[in-house]
């Protein structure tokens, strides 16, 4: 089931927990670019065998959040996300038609978050940042029309992230994607109130950082995601990442917390669905 090249199954996780965060599409066969390429239904398999049982699919851009919708309305263990990735933003000729395609998108039932949107400091620069910020700001606004949460991408912009968030009110559910912040970053998010969604990076051994952020994160505002393919958790790194490789982060988070791992999963799950809802 799994292509080879990929790593073996982890030792199953005690209790189910979601992947709050996947490019299923990138992954897949469907749609993927990847050297190494698998099928969705196959993904879902090997997940849930090892205690993922559950999927948050992503969307990017404007074509992403319309397949990521309809996999949603057809997979029961799916829900979905819509969204323009920040450094979509500035590469659009109609910001505004792009904007109105992934209002509509959000208004469906299988769509329960607006995202991933936010501000990226790495991949642009200049004057794409204006419109980068404009569409943050569209995206937080429709998050809070529609009552479903808001799901930030920040990369190198945290006092930004915060400035934006706190000028426009932040709807009642903000998850902080792929967290990448320290533990003065984490504060500020946690007094918000938001969900830290903890990835791969926190096994990195040059991330100390992660790990402290995750320490002082109370268990009721933490999730986990895989950003798949991206970010593959140790002792993996470097290869492509899927949502069955899940168990190595949440076992790297349980030791962090120092928390039996069933509490930790049974806390991840009951995060996801305040997020997310029911599937």
């Amino acid at each position: 089931m799994i292509p080879n090249g990929l790593p073996a199954s982890p030792e199953p996780l005690p209790s189910p927990v979601l992947d709050s965060h996947t490019h299923l599409d990138i992954v897949s066969a469907e749609r993927g670019t990847a050297a190494t390429t698998w099928s969705v239904t196959d993904q879902i398999h090997a997940a849930t065998a090892v205690g993922v049982d559950r999927f948050i699919q992503v969307g990017v851009d404007v074509d992403s959040s319309r397949w990521a919708a309809a996999l949603a309305a057809s997979e029961k263990a799916v829900l979905a996300t819509v969204a323009l990735h920040p450094n979509e933003a500035p590469r659009l000729s109609d910001l505004d038609s792009a904007l109105a395609s992934i209002s509509e998108l959000a208004g469906l039932d299988r769509v329960r978050g607006v995202g991933e949107t936010g501000l990226d400091y790495y991949r642009t620069s200049g004057p794409g940042l204006a419109a980068q910020e404009r569409s943050f700001r569209a995206h937080l606004a429709l998050a809070k029309r529609v009552d479903k949460t808001l799901v930030v991408h920040d990369r190198d912009a945290h006092a930004d992230i915060l400035r934006v968030l706190d000028d426009e009110g932040a709807p009642a559910n903000v998850v902080m994607h792929c967290f990448s912040g320290d533990a003065a970053f984490a504060s500020a998010c946690v007094e918000r109130g938001f969900l830290l969604s903890f990835a791969g990076t926190v096994t990195f051994r040059n991330a100390p950082q992660l790990r402290e952020a995750a320490a002082l994160t109370p268990v009721s505002q933490i999730l986990v995601e895989t950003d798949a393919p991206y970010l593959t958790p140790m002792p993996h790194r470097g290869k492509p990442n899927a949502s069955y490789l899940i168990p190595l982060t949440v076992r790297a988070l349980a030791e962090v917390k120092g928390m039996p791992l069933d509490e930790l999963c049974e806390a991840i799950s009951a995060n996801g669905e305040r997020a997310f809802g029911p599937w």
